[in-house]
């Protein structure tokens, strides 16, 4: 299936879209005012150690303090046990550590003591001694060839192993060798400015999202990589004529009046992609809802009808669902836990065959994920590893109004708050004259329904009672003025 990359720059944000027969499977955003970490190397000062939880918040200069689990401290293959965080770390050490999960939510970013730099056909780990092959080159045959060829390369005198990356299987020694000795200089730059620094300071930072692009996203399938910026199209032909000669071929400079990204439909499928619900071609929908600790999927037949019978209406949207799913989740950027609530199934060879074609789907996706088949409850529960923000959570902010609920307080909810309120208020203060501002809604409750509660109120407590409509004011929002 052949792959097309758009590259929209802005001085503020750079934004890609990958393209797969002219739909968007993947956007990616970088903001020049929070660009990701993941992969940054910092020298960093421990402020805190957890014995209970075998962790330490560790200082790297940034907003909050970061994370690190013992497991994340490497430490020498001949070590034989394992020695607790207290023995290893003490409070106040200058420790040098790289992030591998930014800060998502009101959690830190994780930190390993594990560096690892990716360059374009290897990631070098300046403190192993072996040589990996990347899961995804399958053949055996084919791993031996790049494990003796990297031996070969690589003198047994120099310290550092090496993984071979997915878009290694067909690299030349040559481009093997410039890859070495790129990452070789950018580690001893790393340690010379480890050495003449003090904590926190950064290090190395990881390349910019349109580097990456040309580092990491470009694959047998890919067929242009189009830029919409004369200025950052040079700049990425300098990039790859050093790093990335294979691609100059495919990098295009977008020169067209009308903006890129509106020319190919992908600002439509932004907006789309933050819509609580997805339409199916069928007639069928999806309620997509991210929550802090999961996200649900729900599949619902809408008002698609079957040829033939209920039962082949819920398969055939359930099929055309696993699909769009897969998609939603790459397009979308979704991790962590993930339930699917397809439409209930009573045919097993059914059951099977939505799974398939979801499982299908999802190998497009350059994630780590597992899915589990049907639970008891007839749900699919997966996984897909998160490491950065979703796209949501990039984009947009919780609706100060309803502080993320989804929904607000009626008028008439709103309305018998304010009366319990100024009962309250009354009971405190001896007020001349009471006035109540609110939105406009509820003013109109109080003047038409609810007129009666209120007389009765000022009734009850003696006093006078006005109202102030305030356009301004949320649904929610009131306040009691005491005269």
């Amino acid at each position: 299936m052949t792959e097309e990359i758009l590259i929209n720059f802005t001085p503020q944000e750079t934004r890609v879209a990958v393209m797969q027969q002219g739909v968007v499977q993947e956007l990616h955003i970088e903001r020049t005012a929070s660009r990701g970490l993941v992969g940054n190397v910092y020298l960093g000062r421990v402020v805190r150690i957890l014995p209970g939880m075998q962790s330490a918040f560790i200082d790297v200069g940034l907003d909050r303090t970061a994370f690190l689990h013992v497991a994340d401290i490497w430490q020498p293959r001949e070590t034989a046990t394992e020695r607790p965080i207290e023995k290893i770390l003490h409070d106040g050490q200058s420790i040098l550590v790289q992030v591998v999960k930014d800060p998502i939510g009101t959690k830190g970013a994780r930190l390993s003591t594990q560096v690892s730099i990716a360059g374009r056909m290897l990631v070098y780990l300046p403190q192993e001694k072996h040589i990996g092959i990347s899961q995804r080159i399958e053949s055996e045959t084919e791993r031996e060839v790049l494990r003796e060829k990297i031996t070969r390369l690589v003198p047994a005198d120099e310290p550092g192993g090496f993984i071979v990356r997915t878009m290694a299987e067909s690299a030349s020694d040559e481009e093997f060798a410039t890859d070495i000795a790129y990452l070789r200089k950018t580690w001893a730059d790393i340690r010379d400015k480890a050495r003449t620094s003090g904590p926190p300071t950064l290090l190395y930072q990881e390349l910019s999202l349109g580097q990456r692009v040309l580092r990491d996203f470009v694959n047998p399938e890919t067929t242009r990589i189009v830029i919409d910026s004369r200025e950052n199209f040079q700049k990425l032909t300098g990039f790859a004529e050093e790093y990335t000669p294979a691609v100059i071929p495919l990098l295009e400079h977008y020169t067209g009046q009308r903006p890129l990204f509106d020319l190919h439909g992908v600002e439509e499928e932004i907006q789309k992609a933050l819509a609580r619900r997805v339409d199916l071609k069928s007639g069928g929908y999806l309620i997509i809802d991210q929550t802090e600790a999961m996200t649900t999927i729900d599949v619902n037949t809408g008002g698609f009808v079957g040829v033939r019978n209920f039962d082949d209406t819920i398969f055939k949207t359930n099929l055309e669902a696993a699909v769009t799913i897969a998609r939603q989740l790459r397009l979308r950027n979704l991790g962590g836990i993930i339930i699917v609530d397809f439409i209930d199934m009573e045919n097993d060879e059914h059951k099977k065959a939505v799974l398939d074609e979801f499982n299908k789907a999802l190998a497009r996706d350059h994630t780590r994920l597992t899915v589990n088949g049907f639970t008891a409850l007839g749900l699919v529960e997966m996984t897909r590893k998160r490491t950065r923000e979703s796209l949501a959570h990039v984009l947009c902010q919780p609706c100060p109004t309803c502080s993320g609920r989804g929904e607000v307080k009626t008028a008439r909810t709103v309305a018998y708050e304010i009366l319990r309120e100024l009962l309250r208020e009354a009971r405190q203060f001896n007020a001349r004259e009471y006035r109540i501002l609110a939105g406009p809604d509820v003013v109109d409750l109080f003047l038409d329904e609810e007129s009666q509660a209120l007389a009765m109120l000022s009734d009850f407590i003696g006093k006078s009672v006005s109202l102030q409509s305030e356009p301004s004011y949320s649904p929610e929002q009131y306040d009691i003025v005491l005269m």
